[in-house]
């Protein structure tokens, strides 16, 4: 009779169980995360909880509560289940003496549908849930920082505010950098069908304060990358190198800054004896550090940002810059009309000032960094102080540059007098001679 009542029923329901044997069930996670932000607020029975002070509370179904989802016109309902598995535990012999040990309710969602669906919901329905519940986890999931000791990475959470939008630079240059991201993590199937590493190389440079470290988190942070920071001082060898950027998850980003003068790295000459033979000698070279860039090793790891930073783009070898290794060259330069704006924004929650104009010309005239401009916002909580204090601080800065140009002069015109000088005491004994000819 119970075939006949399932068999002649225009409704299907899939049971997904939270654990399958001793694992996890993966499907379940992502359902309950999925459902979390579909869910009514307004039902008689709700859950909630925070599990990180950081984050905000999560919304869950209790038990025997139902809820209805949408997907492509197809209503599916959701229900939670729960099931006392007592007498499981202690019939197949795994109890423990009811101490406790094992986990005796099992949950469970039973999704419900019509049948004519069934083929959307296994095809279309799970599958979205899934994709979806990994976008959320991503979202949601904190960040973190390695650091390199030894052979060994590790980790502190990383919490840097920085994103693009309060990052002081360029419009322009800032939307080119998060389309290339974007395109970056789109490409899988692409990078994969030219044979190429699914990697991509950033070299950020520029004066110190011009805001690099700021445009790491807010790539991180953007793309939900964890960062890798390696420090090259306390690398040796290119063998601990190797196992160091094995280590590396996907999806992250690793980042050597001030590549220019962390380390001296030297091409070894093909002609030395022994350096092959050696491996005491096999100390990090260029080389080295290159055939993890874009060598054989560059393959170890998939999905992967890699960001050099200098103050001096000129002092690095053409070897790392070329596209392949670096292929995106960020300037990042000394504030502008628009920074300035973005950091009065961030600061001080502000649009609009009567000082902009007067603060924005000084900017053209003064070679400032976006550090050293917020640095003076931070000094007063009130906007017109705070503004005021910027003036004369650009001021100074102004005057200070002319006083250095005035030098210059100053000291090129001594120089070209004693010249002068010079030349003109050369010359005098054959004017003299020629004077002295005259007369006689």
């Amino acid at each position: 009779m119970g075939y006949l009542r399932s068999h002649m029923s225009s409704q299907h329901t899939i049971i997904i169980e939270e654990t399958e044997g001793w694992t996890n069930n993966q499907l379940y996670d992502a359902a309950r995360a999925y459902l979390a932000t579909r869910i009514n607020t307004d039902m008689q029975r709700l859950r909630v909880s925070r599990v990180d002070e950081t984050k905000s509370m999560m919304f869950s179904m209790e038990e025997g509560e139902e809820m209805a989802d949408v997907h492509e016109g197809t209503e599916f309902k959701w229900r939670l289940v729960c099931r006392d598995n007592s007498s499981a535990s202690s019939s197949n012999g795994n109890g423990r003496g009811g101490n406790g040990n094992f986990k005796l309710e099992v949950r469970s969602f039973e999704m419900s549908f019509h049948r004519k669906h069934k083929e959307k919901a296994l095809t279309s329905y799970l599958p979205h849930i899934l994709a979806m519940a990994k976008k959320i986890k991503d979202q949601n999931r904190t960040l973190k920082i390695y650091m390199n000791e030894g052979e060994s990475w590790f980790a502190i959470d990383l919490h840097h505010p920085s994103t693009f939008s309060t990052l002081a630079m360029d419009h322009k240059l800032k939307q080119a950098v998060m389309d290339d991201l974007e395109r970056f993590v789109k490409r899988k199937e692409y990078y994969k069908k030219i044979g190429k590493a699914w990697k991509r190389g950033y070299l950020l440079y520029g004066p110190p304060g011009t805001g690099k470290s700021s445009m790491i988190a807010a790539m991180a942070n953007y793309l939900k990358f964890d960062v890798y920071d390696l420090e090259l001082t306390e690398v040796n060898w290119n063998s601990t190198l190797r196992r160091l950027l094995i280590g590396m998850t996907n999806r992250s980003i690793l980042v050597i800054e001030d590549i220019d003068c962390t380390v001296e790295l030297q091409q070894r000459d093909e002609g030395q004896e022994g350096t092959k033979s050696n491996p005491s000698e096999d100390k990090v070279t260029l080389s080295g550090l290159l055939n993890f860039v874009d060598g054989l090793w560059s393959t170890s790891g998939e999905e992967r940002i890699i960001i050099f930073t200098t103050n001096y783009k000129e002092r690095l070898d053409p070897a790392l810059l070329r596209p392949g290794r670096m292929d995106m060259h960020i300037h990042m330069g000394y504030c502008c009309p628009e920074s300035f704006r973005i950091l009065a924004s961030n600061y001080h929650s502000i649009d609009h000032h009567a000082t902009y104009l007067e603060i924005e010309e000084l900017i053209k005239e003064v070679m400032v960094t976006p550090a050293e401009v917020a640095e003076v916002l931070m000094r007063n909580e009130e906007t017109d102080i705070a503004l005021e204090g910027l003036i004369q601080f650009l001021k100074r800065k102004k005057d200070s540059a002319k006083d250095g140009k005035a030098e210059n002069v100053d000291q090129a015109v001594n120089e070209e007098e004693q010249e002068k000088e010079m030349t003109t005491k050369i010359d005098l004994p054959d004017n003299q001679n020629h004077q002295d000819e005259s007369k006689e």
